[in-house]
């Protein structure tokens, strides 16, 4: 037995936010099904070094535990597939920037009405509302927003529009 036997969670993260909490609760035994696009897939399969068979290295860590599908979440077909899902998952987890689950008529509210309990994980890097929302939160912009990047004398000039 582990701790989250028996929790559902669609991971819609990529790169590594969402995937990193996927990785997680899988760990500790939730069901995680990751969903990518077609064809491409997350783009953490391409990313980094790769070893003798042409495999990335990066991707057997994020992956490790879950089970992928790919839906295309860009059509109404995918959109209404990503929604039958949601009504059997406890958690869904998505890290997109803010804004684009909504465009795709995926946002809480939508999903709400489907499973009144799901819990929805939203992973950015300014949150969902305030000045900075739009912006993406990869990690060294989040280092250098906080002065991490300082201290070991890494500097990055950001400019504020």
């Amino acid at each position: 037995m582990q701790p989250l036997d028996n929790i559902k969670v669609l991971e819609l993260g990529q790169l590594i936010a969402g995937p990193y909490c996927g990785q997680i609760l899988a760990d500790f035994g939730a069901d995680v099904v990751k969903v990518e696009q077609p064809e491409a897939g997350d783009p953490m399969r391409q990313w980094g070094q790769t070893d003798s068979e042409g495999n990335t290295l990066w991707w057997p860590l994020i992956a490790r535990n879950k089970k992928s599908i790919t839906v295309n979440l860009r059509e109404t077909e995918g959109q209404a597939r990503l929604k039958q899902l949601v009504a059997e998952a406890d958690i869904l987890i998505e890290n997109f920037r803010p804004g684009t689950m909504e465009r795709w008529g995926l946002g809480w509210e939508d999903l709400a009405k489907v499973n009144p309990g799901l819990i929805m994980v939203r992973v950015t890097g300014f949150g969902q509302t305030g000045p900075y929302s739009s912006r993406a939160g990869y990690a060294s912009v989040c280092e250098a927003v906080g002065g991490l990047r300082y201290v070991p004398g890494i500097r990055i000039v950001l400019r504020c529009v």
